[in-house]
């Protein structure tokens, strides 16, 4: 822990901050609080694009806002990613890398000058891809369709589980394949870095050092992380990338709105449990996402104590009022301490910057102590809601699993 906390000081100091940085009120993005993903500098926290759409006008303050800060903006998307029926349904991929390169254009017109914008998307394993050129085809694609010559980062999105014909013994794994598909895309200068998403420790691993032997370094590792879901296998993980210098992208860096602002009350009276189920009522998720985060907000004394996150709520709203900060700037701060780069989704401007407040201070160590003692006495860990799952994904016919112990 230490080292991490020494090592974020020197690169801020490095970029010409001072110790003022680490107790800033400022919401304003941090020009100075930046990171190495690969041979990337980009800011210290990214920007999701999974929910994003086309009929969303907001988005384009959203890009404008974001192209205001001097390091530019991180925005993380995937062929998989769109908001179309015929996208969920597996057809029609690469709409969000569309609509990202069509707002960075449309914005690069308008200031008549190139965003400083930092692209990551994914290749997403599946039945038909089995061959190195497979990957290599998916690339270019990506590459064409975000108007680019080479991507920035471009990963796996997930190791190889889409097995459908799995009962009928055809469940050879071509994860070595993906690897080698990301050197030859290296290697022809396609991409400018590789990253892989939801690895273990054994498995990034093994990549890493397959990646190494044909020269090219690993350097990403996308993951579900936050207070409260570090414990099952991502705590691990985060430890494993960090002493291999694969930096860890987090998602669900808000355990899917159960660790932000919106569901606790500035009203002293109103207790967070209280705030927190009030909120849920107003949310517009499906009905099997709203159950299960009704379960981890009030608990349901089985799986999840009584009380649900509410007393680690109580602590972080307590540590966020002290140092004029939000809730969430609190939660993305304690992810940047801990080593890793979190990705939480926005879809307006006024979503990203309050994000970007979480920049350019840091938590102390006792604060990050205590809330992790709190959120580990909680005796329970997120692991998603309805078919977002940190551990599994929908894919047609029915949920594929992975483990990152």
């Amino acid at each position: 822990m230490q080292s991490i906390y020494q090592s974020t000081s020197l690169l801020l100091l490095a970029f010409g901050a001072t110790a003022d940085a680490f107790s800033t009120t400022s919401n304003a993005p941090s020009s100075t609080d930046v990171t190495q993903v690969g041979s990337l500098t980009v800011p210290t926290i990214g920007c999701g694009t999974i929910a994003w759409d086309g009929q969303s006008p907001e988005l384009v303050d959203l890009v404008s806002t974001a192209s205001t800060n001097q390091n530019g903006v991180f925005l993380d998307t995937g062929e998989r990613y769109g908001s179309h029926a015929k996208t969920a349904l597996g057809m029609g991929w690469g709409e969000t890398e569309c609509l990202v390169a069509k707002l960075l254009k449309d914005n690069d017109a308008v200031e008549n000058h190139p965003s400083k914008a930092v692209v990551a998307t994914k290749f997403t394993p599946s039945p038909w891809r089995t061959t190195v050129e497979s990957v290599v085809e998916a690339c270019e694609e990506s590459r064409k369709r975000l108007g680019v010559e080479s991507i920035d980062l471009y990963q796996i999105q997930m190791p190889d589980i889409v097995k459908p014909l799995r009962a009928f013994g055809f469940d050879k794994s071509y994860d070595k394949v993906y690897w080698d598909g990301l050197a030859e895309c290296y290697n022809r200068g396609l991409v400018h870095n590789v990253g892989v998403s939801n690895y273990g420790p054994t498995l990034v691993t093994e990549c890493s050092e397959h990646l190494a032997k044909r020269g090219v370094p690993l350097a990403s590792n996308q993951i579900a992380y936050s207070l409260i879901g570090r414990h099952n296998g991502a705590q691990q993980t985060l430890d494993t990338c960090n002493e291999l210098g694969v930096k860890v992208l987090a998602y669900y860096p808000f355990a899917m709105g159960l660790l932000t602002g919106k569901y606790t009350s500035a009203m002293p009276e109103l207790s967070a449990e209280h705030a927190l189920t009030s909120s849920l009522t107003k949310s517009r998720r499906s009905k099997f996402e709203q159950k299960d985060l009704e379960r981890y907000a009030k608990g349901d004394g089985k799986s999840i104590p009584a009380g649900g996150v509410a007393p680690l709520l109580s602590t972080m709203e307590r540590i966020a009022n002290d140092r004029d900060k939000t809730v969430a700037q609190v939660a993305l701060n304690y992810i940047i301490c801990k080593g890793a780069v979190p990705i939480p989704g926005a879809r307006t401007a006024a979503q990203y910057v309050d994000n970007m407040g979480a920049l350019g201070w840091r938590l102390t160590e006792a604060e990050v102590s205590e809330m992790e003692n709190v959120a580990d006495n909680l005796g329970f860990s997120f692991d998603g809601a309805g078919f977002k799952r940190s551990n599994a994904k929908f894919v047609g016919y029915g949920m594929e699993t992975w483990s990152l112990t």
